[in-house]
């Protein structure tokens, strides 16, 4: 059933006048007509510079189902303002929201104003985001986990080599991966103004962050100090991080290969970091290596089973 959006007549308002919504409303309107639109929000810039709008005055942020293209992207100027109309199909936009790797558009659909939807699809959504599910956030920190020893270990290895620069530039990286991890832990979908949530959210992180930036400290003492506080705050939280992977191999009695589990349809979305993450779930006793006989002599494959996570 086609759904009919009555068409202002704009030319009679002051342009100045008219809302934003307004103004717009003849590029969205056939996009609500359509079956396949499932909502559209639009979000307003509210300060000069504003990452989450790209600088633009409004976005436009339409949500459909079975798109021809995934994400389609048009830009507009109209009165000294400009938009950016993004229309994207909603398993793209879930792979985006389970995955953190377009944040802007979590805060679109948290922040937008609903301006169409069909079936109270965007109110939905709005209110899974809110309450955040356990399965999500799981995910979500094995995401950020996985890449936090990857880029931590990286740091850590360069430092030990002389290489300083490139070691404060992977701890700058790590202290990221940490911050969204934490903010995560609490509840949140991580921001594009990330530490301006962690200062409220976990200030700790937050001070990590400013004694690396802004300490007087040689850039090897910064690195060197940095990388004892990294340390305890990734061993403190290994184990819940990694609740998402060690779960899923708990689901077995056989112990698995590296390769069965960087296939698994569940673990893809951090199978790159998958090999470092193990490996420190390892050192860290969470995971147990099983030695498994093959035909050369003394040579092993080597397998991987959880070691007891009941109190998860």
């Amino acid at each position: 059933m086609l759904i009919y959006i009555e068409l202002h007549n704009v030319a009679k308002y002051d342009m100045g006048e008219l809302l934003m919504e307004d103004l717009l409303r003849p590029i969205y309107q056939e996009r609500a007509s359509q079956v396949n639109t499932l909502g559209i929000l639009i979000l307003e810039k509210k300060k000069p510079v504003s990452p989450v709008t790209d600088n633009f005055d409004v976005i436009l942020f339409i949500i459909v189902r079975e798109a021809k293209e995934p994400w389609y992207v048009k830009h507009y100027e109209f009165e000294g303002k400009t938009a950016a109309m993004h229309i994207v199909d909603e398993e793209l936009l879930q792979h985006w929201i389970n995955t953190s790797s377009f944040r802007r558009s979590v805060e679109w659909v948290i922040n937008g104003s609903i301006i169409f939807e069909r079936n109270e699809y965007i109110s939905e959504l709005k209110e899974k985001l809110r309450t955040f599910p356990a399965h999500s956030r799981d995910l979500k920190k094995a995401i950020e986990f996985s890449k936090l020893i990857r880029s931590y270990s990286e740091s850590k290895d360069l430092f030990e080599n002389g290489h300083h620069l490139d070691a404060f530039s992977r701890m700058v990286h790590s202290l990221h991966y940490l911050a969204r991890l934490a903010i995560i832990e609490k509840g949140f979908h991580p921001e594009v103004t990330v530490w301006n949530q962690v200062k409220k959210i976990e200030p700790e992180i937050y001070k990590y962050y400013e004694e690396l930036i802004m300490s007087k400290e040689s850039t090897s003492k910064r690195v060197q100090l940095m990388t004892l506080a990294v340390e305890h705050a990734v061993s403190i939280r290994a184990k819940t991080s990694a609740k998402h992977l060690l779960h899923l191999m708990n689901e077995r009695d056989e112990p698995w290969s590296l390769g069965e589990l960087k296939i698994h349809p569940q673990i893809k979305e951090y199978a790159l970091d998958l090999s470092s993450m193990i490996e420190y779930l390892v050192e860290k006793e969470l995971v147990e290596i099983v030695r498994q006989e093959t035909k050369g002599m003394n040579i092993y494959h080597r397998l991987y089973k959880t070691a007891s996570i009941e109190d998860l």
